[in-house]
């Protein structure tokens, strides 16, 4: 029986460690986004009020997302074997909302908003199509699911076919967990999960 305490072993990795896991050539395209706006991504928030809302918010968002989807991965693995990898399920959710730092401006009364033509679901999907291009990355079809169902199916719901496929509903219970349950860690200090903090900028 696992103890209930058993968060606390789980190692926590680094951004850095986790795109290690990715296979390639997606890993260096990655490293190069992450290299290129690292001081874009430890500056913008997570989101304007629900979670991760703080400054560098973004970036502990992704890491905490990808450390999710390990445990996850491991843990659903061991009881069926899933028809992903595990690089499969970093890859989509480090880039999950790479439009979100380029998604946002400050208002004239000094409070974080929406860029209008960022303002629909439709058109942070094409930005980030043209970011994805824009680094040279190449998603299979699951991954492209994966990218497209992150944040769950909205209108494209259907009870007569499947539209999100089992890579894509990983990294959704993964976003849903970091963006609702754990929606304010990692704690600033002591964070129960051993190793987890956020970054120091």
């Amino acid at each position: 029986m696992l103890s209930a305490c058993y968060i606390l072993e789980e190692h926590y990795y680094t951004v850095e460690e986790m795109i290690a896991m990715i296979d390639e050539p997606n890993r260096s395209m990655c490293t190069h986004i992450l290299t290129e706006n690292r001081k874009l991504f430890q500056t913008v928030q997570g989101s304007t009020n629900n979670h991760q809302a703080w400054s560098g918010g973004y970036f502990d968002h992704v890491q905490e997302i990808m450390n999710i989807a390990i445990i996850l991965y491991e843990r659903l693995n061991i009881a069926r074997p899933l028809p992903f990898s595990l690089s499969d399920a970093l890859l989509v959710v480090f880039l999950h909302d790479i439009e979100k730092p380029w998604k946002y401006e400050l208002s004239s009364d000094g409070q974080l908003q929406e860029k209008k033509e960022l303002k629909t679901k439709a058109a942070q999907h094409e930005f980030r199509a043209r970011k994805l291009e824009e680094y040279g990355i190449v998603l299979t079809e699951d991954q492209k699911n994966g990218m497209k169902y992150v944040e769950g199916e909205f209108n494209d719901y259907s009870n007569r076919r499947r539209m999100m496929n089992p890579l894509a509903a990983l990294c959704h219970l993964a976003d849903v967990t970091s963006a609702r349950i754990w929606f304010d860690h990692p704690r600033q200090e002591k964070d129960p999960w051993l190793g987890a903090q956020r970054i120091r900028k």
